[in-house]
C-alpha cells in the first residue's frame, strides 16, 4: 500500500546529477542509477535562426555561455524535470577539454542556474571504478579524438597520456568520400552517415587488412541495401573500408594501437605488465563490430616488431569487459562517484562567487592537502 509514496519519496531525494558531455553526444542522469536517464546530442536549437547547432562550434565566450545556457535549460526543464537551484552537479571531462569550455559552463552552472555545489571529475579516472579495481589504462575513443591515460592505483600517470585525432569523425569521412558518387552532397549529412556506419560498417581483420591494398585483394562483403528517402546500396569495399583509418600509422608513425605502446613505455617498468593486462576499452567507437579484436591483433603484432621489441618486453594484453555499454561507461563511473561524499573535492557555490576560480585537477597547486582550508 505505501509503494507509490515511497516511490515518490525516493525520486524526491535524488539531488546529485551526473554530466558527460562529449562532442557529439551527452549523457545525463542521477546518481547511483545503472544508466542515464538520456544520451542526447551536443546541440541547440537557436532561437532567432531555429537552426541547430553544435555546442562545440561556439564563436566566442559569450557565445558559448549562450548556448550552454539554452542546453543546459533543455535537459534540466525538459529531460530530468528538477530545478536546478542548489542541487549537486557532477560533471565529467576529457583532459582536452578546452579551459574555456570547462571555466564558462562552471559559470553558467553557478551563476544562470545557481547550483549549490560542482564537481568536476576527470573521466579516464573515474571509469575504472566501474571495474572496482584502481589499476588500469583507459582508451577513450569518441568522435572527435582518442585519448588514453593509464591510472596506476588510483593516480594518474599523466607524463604517459596519448592523444590522436582518429575517432568516429575521421570514420565519418571515409564514409562520406566512398559514398560521394551514391549520394548528393545534400544527402549526405551527419545522422545519415552514422546511421549508415552503426547499421552496416564493421572493423575488418588484420590478416584481410593487409591484402586490401595488394593487386590480388580479397573478394569484398557483399553490398548492402539502405532506406531512407530513396533505396541505395551501400558497396561492400566501404562497409568493410571504413574503419581502416584507426589502424593506418601516420608520418610520425603513430596510430591507435601505438598509442597504448607508447603509453606502456613512459610508464615505470614495474607498472607496465599490470597496466597491459588492464586495458578498458570506452567511447561509442569502441561498440563496432571486431574492434577489440582488431585492436589487440594489432599490439600483438606491433609489440614482436623491430620498433618495439627491444623497448617493451610486454607480450600479454587483455581487455576488460565493463558494467556497461561503452558510450556511457564514464557517466556510470561519474554516478558512482556522485553519491559518495567528498566535500574537498566539490566547488562550493559560496567559494566560486568569492573566487571566481575553477580548480584543475591535474593542477598541483590545486591538490596539495590545506589542513586550514576546505577548498582545493
Amino acid at each position: 500500500m505505501l509503494r507509490g509514496y515511497e516511490g515518490i519519496r525516493y525520486i524526491s531525494d535524488k539531488q546529485v546529477i551526473i554530466f558527460d558531455i562529449g562532442s557529439a553526444y551527452t549523457k545525463y542522469g542521477y546518481a547511483g542509477e545503472a544508466a542515464p536517464r538520456g544520451i542526447i546530442r551536443t546541440e541547440v536549437k537557436c532561437p532567432e535562426s531555429k537552426e541547430f547547432r553544435k555546442i562545440f562550434s561556439y564563436k566566442d565566450e559569450d557565445d558559448l555561455y549562450q548556448l550552454l545556457v539554452e542546453f543546459l535549460h533543455y535537459i534540466f526543464f525538459k529531460r530530468t524535470v528538477i530545478s536546478p537551484k542548489d542541487i549537486r552537479i557532477v560533471i565529467l571531462e576529457s583532459p582536452l577539454i578546452p579551459s574555456k569550455f570547462r571555466n564558462t559552463l562552471v559559470k553558467v552552472m553557478f551563476r544562470h542556474f545557481e547550483v549549490g555545489s560542482l564537481m568536476v571529475l576527470p573521466a579516464h579516472l573515474v571509469t575504472i571504478s566501474t571495474l572496482g579495481m584502481d589499476t588500469a589504462m583507459v582508451l577513450d575513443v569518441g568522435y572527435e579524438e582518442a585519448t588514453l591515460i593509464p591510472v596506476f592505483e588510483g593516480v594518474p600517470i599523466l607524463k604517459a597520456w596519448q592523444a590522436l585525432p582518429l575517432a568516429s569523425k575521421a570514420v565519418h569521412k571515409c564514409i562520406s568520400k566512398g559514398l560521394q558518387d551514391v549520394l548528393s552532397e545534400k544527402e549526405l549529412n551527419e545522422k545519415l552517415i552514422e546511421d549508415i556506419k552503426v547499421q552496416t560498417c564493421f572493423v575488418t581483420t588484420m590478416e584481410r587488412s593487409a591484402k586490401l591494398e595488394t593487386d590480388n585483394p580479397p573478394t569484398p562483403p557483399p553490398s548492402v541495401k539502405y532506406y531512407t528517402t530513396r533505396t541505395f546500396e551501400i558497396p561492400g569495399i566501404i562497409r568493410e573500408k571504413a574503419y581502416e583509418v584507426l589502424w593506418e600509422r601516420d608520418n610520425d608513425n603513430l596510430s591507435l594501437p601505438t598509442m597504448i605502446l607508447d603509453a606502456l613505455i613512459k610508464c615505470p617498468v614495474d607498472t607496465r605488465r599490470q597496466l597491459a593486462e588492464n586495458i578498458l576499452l570506452i567511447g561509442g567507437t569502441t561498440m563496432a563490430k571486431g574492434f577489440a579484436s582488431r585492436l589487440k591483433s594489432e599490439l600483438l603484432h606491433l609489440v614482436n616488431s623491430e620498433l618495439y621489441a627491444e623497448k617493451l618486453k610486454v607480450r600479454t594484453f587483455k581487455f576488460h569487459s565493463a558494467p556497461s555499454k561503452p558510450n556511457y561507461t564514464a557517466w556510470l563511473g561519474g554516478a558512482i562517484f556522485g553519491i559518495a561524499d567528498l566535500p574537498s573535492r566539490c566547488i562550493s557555490k559560496e567559494n566560486y562567487l568569492e573566487y571566481n576560480r575553477v580548480p584543475d585537477w591535474v593542477n598541483l597547486i590545486d591538490n596539495k592537502k590545506d589542513e586550514t582550508s576546505n577548498t582545493i
